[in-house]
């Protein structure tokens, strides 16, 4: 991890209070780094927070749909910047974060939202490169992603978002094993990160999501029609409850936050 030193080169003790407050007249212009943020929950929770003031900043692999949803937040009165990443990739990771903070000067939230998963899921089909790459995309990147911000977030007193599933909540054998046993995973990640970094008034929520109606649903065994999507939550309804987690007071924690459909089984 990098040192705590801010982007002009001072330590986080000789910030000013205008340099806290961003504006200098108390309010934060809060800078939020959402990995996966060109499609379901991550561009849902974007829009949702450009809407309470937060500065976007939208990273994922796909960058014509990072495009299209910055373009909309700009368009509806909002900031949004783009900035392309394979969050798999830790020298990637590293000089996206230096982006970041060299166009804003601070990051005070993420918002992990990047998943994979693979159709080939159970033991007796999946193949130890799928078994990789879904680890490797659902639980090192977040970890990469975090421990590159986390010097911002200390200074900042900074939120974090771990978007997970229900399947990290409750044991779902039709998950598949590598996408279980990462998602499992990030509870313990998020709940370390609570433990250690509290004296920093860093926070962080382990989000656990059931079924949500995105195209993410195509990567099943069994691809769900539309009439089992129009039972399921909306990447809106999950992006609702990612903005009240971000705008939960600093003294307020969420560690776990689950959220389903009537029709979850």
């Amino acid at each position: 991890m990098t040192d705590e030193r801010t982007a002009d080169g001072g330590t986080a003790d000789q910030r000013t209070g205008d340099e806290r407050t961003g504006d200098g007249r108390g309010t934060p212009e809060r800078v939020l780094w959402v990995t996966g943020g060109g499609s379901g929950t991550g561009a849902a929770a974007a829009q949702v927070a450009a809407r309470s003031g937060w500065r976007l900043v939208l990273s994922g692999r796909r960058t014509d749909r990072l495009d299209a949803v910055a373009a909309g937040i700009r368009a509806a009165g909002g900031t949004a910047d783009v900035l392309p990443l394979d969050a798999t990739d830790p020298e990637a990771v590293t000089t996206a974060r230096d982006a970041v903070l060299e166009r804003h000067g601070r990051i005070d939230g993420l918002v992990l939202s990047a998943g994979l998963n693979t159709p080939r899921r159970r033991w007796d089909d999946q193949t130890m490169t799928d078994f990789r790459a879904v680890l490797d995309t659902d639980l090192t990147a977040v970890v990469q992603v975090v421990d590159a911000a986390l010097p911002a977030l200390r200074r900042s007193g900074g939120v974090v978002v771990v978007v997970s599933s229900y399947a990290g909540w409750s044991p779902q054998p039709g998950a598949g094993v590598a996408y279980s046993a990462s998602k499992t995973a990030l509870g313990p990640v998020v709940r370390t990160l609570n433990q250690q970094e509290a004296p920093h008034g860093v926070r962080a929520t382990h989000l656990c999501p059931g079924d949500v109606a995105t195209d993410f649903l195509d990567q099943r065994p069994s691809v769900p029609d539309a009439a089992a999507r129009a039972v399921m939550l909306t990447p809106e309804d999950v992006g609702r409850a990612i903005g009240f987690v971000l705008d939960a007071p600093a003294h307020v924690r969420i560690d776990d936050l689950v959220l389903s459909p009537v029709s979850q089984r």
